[in-house]
Order: C-alpha cells, then sequence, then structure tokens
C-alpha cells in the first residue's frame, strides 16, 4: 500500500496542508493543541488499509498551513469553514469527520452546523457539550497564586513566548503529563502557578518515553514548532469567549448525525470541571450517539497512546455507516 501524500490546497481564504493516504469514502482528522497533521499517522495508514480515504490537515495556525496574524479569524467559524472548503477542493460531497482535543470541537461543531456535508461525527477526549449561560472565561478557576490554563492562555505573546522557548520539553515531557504514562500529580492539572509559568515544574531529569512516543515522534513535533512557533494554536484560545457569542443563534440545536465518543479514562480532559456532566449529558445533544468508548489507562493523547483500539473503533463504527 502507498504512503501518505502531502499537497497544499486552497481553502475558506488560506492555504492549507494536507496528508492524504487511500482511496473510498472520505475521512477528516482534525487534529488538537499543540499538534498537526503527524498525530493521525496511525490511523492514515488503518482507515487506507480498510478502504477509507483519509485525509489529515495541518489546521489553521499549524504546520504547513497558513497562520493569519489576527486573533479573531480563529473562530470556530471559520475552522469549520476550513472543513467545509477542504471537501471542495477535495470534490468531496460528504464526508466523515474526526477530531481530537481542540479538534474535537471542530468535528462536533461542523457536524452539527453542517449535517449536509459531514454524516458522522467521531470526536476523541473532548466530548460535545451544549453551550453555557455564561461566559467561558469568567467561570475559569483561578487563585491567588494560580490561574486555570486556557486564561493563562488569553494575553497574547505570554504563553507563546514561554512554549517557543521550551519546545522540546513540551514535547519531550508535556505529552506524557497528559498521557496515560504520567506520575501522581501533587497540584491540580490545568492550574498554572504565578509567578512561574507553564515550565515552572519541570522535572530536573526527563522521564522515560513511553512504548508509544519515540524520539523520531518527538523529533517530528519539535521541528515544526520550532519552525512556526505556537501563536496560531494559541489564538484558538483566545476566541473562547468569540465563540460563545457567535454560536449563540444555534443554541439547543442538535447534533443530528450517528456520532462515536472516545476517551481515555486517565484523561485529565474528563476531569475537567463538570465534564461528567457534559459525558453524561451527551445523549440529549447528540441523539444518534452510538457509542461511548472509554479506554482504561489510557490518557489525552489518544490516538497516539491507543492507535490498535482508536483505529478498531473507528473502522468499525465507519462500517456500520449506511
Amino acid at each position: 500500500m502507498t504512503e501518505a501524500t502531502h499537497r497544499i490546497i486552497e481553502t475558506n481564504g488560506i492555504r492549507m496542508h494536507i496528508a492524504e493516504q487511500g482511496t473510498g469514502p472520505t475521512v477528516l482528522l482534525c487534529h488538537g493543541f499543540p499538534e498537526c497533521w503527524y498525530s493521525w499517522r496511525h490511523q492514515l495508514a488503518a482507515l487506507a488499509a480498510s478502504g477509507f480515504r483519509a485525509v489529515a490537515p495541518d489546521q489553521r495556525g499549524y504546520g504547513q498551513t497558513d497562520a493569519p496574524a489576527e486573533i479573531d479569524r480563529y473562530t470556530l467559524l471559520h475552522l469549520v469553514g476550513d472543513m467545509v472548503g477542504l471537501l471542495d477542493a477535495l470534490s468531496v460531497e460528504q464526508s466523515v469527520i474526526a477530531g481530537h482535543d481542540w479538534g474535537a470541537l471542530v468535528a462536533w461543531h461542523s457536524a452539527q452546523l453542517r449535517p449536509d456535508r459531514f454524516r458522522a461525527v467521531i470526536g476523541l477526549s473532548v466530548p460535545f457539550r451544549a453551550r453555557e449561560k455564561a461566559r467561558p472565561t469568567t467561570v475559569m478557576p483561578q487563585t491567588d497564586d494560580a490561574v486555570w490554563y486556557q486564561l493563562y492562555f488569553q494575553e497574547p505573546g505570554v504563553a507563546e513566548a514561554e512554549y517557543d522557548q521550551n519546545v522540546r520539553t513540551a514535547f519531550r515531557i508535556g505529552r506524557i503529563n497528559v498521557s496515560g504514562d504520567a506520575l501522581p500529580r501533587p497540584q491540580p492539572f490545568g492550574m498554572v502557578p504565578l509567578p512561574g509559568g507553564l515550565f515552572a515544574r519541570v522535572p530536573p531529569v526527563p522521564p522515560p518515553l513511553p512504548a508509544w512516543l519515540t524520539e523520531a515522534d518527538v523529533d517530528y513535533y519539535t521541528a515544526e514548532f520550532t519552525r512556526t512557533g505556537f501563536r496560531g494554536g494559541l489564538n484558538w484560545y483566545r476566541n473562547i469567549d468569540r465563540n460563545w457569542e457567535l454560536l449563540a443563534p444555534f443554541d439547543g440545536l442538535p447534533v443530528g448525525v450517528p456520532a462515536l465518543y472516545i476517551a481515555g479514562d486517565r484523561d485529565p480532559v474528563v476531569k475537567f470541571p463538570g465534564m461528567d456532566r457534559h459525558i453524561a449529558d451527551m445523549p440529549k445533544f447528540v441523539p444518534q450517539l452510538r457509542g461511548t468508548i472509554m479506554l482504561s489507562g489510557c490518557g489525552h493523547i489518544t490516538q497516539e497512546e491507543r492507535p490498535a483500539e482508536v483505529n478498531a473503533a473507528m473502522i468499525d463504527f465507519l462500517r456500520g455507516l449506511s
């Protein structure tokens, strides 16, 4: 079987890099923060071998895709528009869309807003969440000496300066710290110490790499983000409140297509405040939810930590679609 091929397409006013492999019904694969198409390397081959055309873009602000300077060009409406435009560029009328982390939000909202283009959806780590009554940043936790990481990301220039000076650490240690192989945490996850910042608690000796993460993987991520920096991905966070405003007209609109949710029981995201309620409420807002799969011992890096199980679940779901 041939390996993944790479090219640049134009969508929604930007140039987007995509990796694609296989022929057959199309499956779009949306990565999270801080990732790129490479996070789906195991799924590209597996889906292609099972008779699907798998397409993994570097999303807006990442990798070889354009990164607009303006912060307000990274809203969920832009990101969903990028995926619609990607289908147009591929001359594909409909596809299944899957997403991990922030990419899951792109996938859920693509399926919610454009069910005519996205006939099914798979969310990894992040469940579909109904719109809350309060502006999101007003309810994020903070104390005198620590702040929720998404609040910390709001000020342009602060977080990217720290990430850009610690790129290899972000992938050599940071990915392990949110995985199923993370050591017990003395402090609550997600709180950034003040003063100190994102890398205040880095261990003096890096932990050994788990089986699912190789030095070659760390090298790839490090090289990509050394070249691009982290600003594009951080700008997604700086639109959290703007997304809440823009999505108001769609409050209560269900995700009306077949859906699958996959997460790890050691994923910090499923432990976020209120996340248990969102997961339990999914059948109300995703009436065609066909399954919730919780992978034992798996953390946040779902499709990289457990590629065989994720691939099997995705392919079984895809084959079950009419």
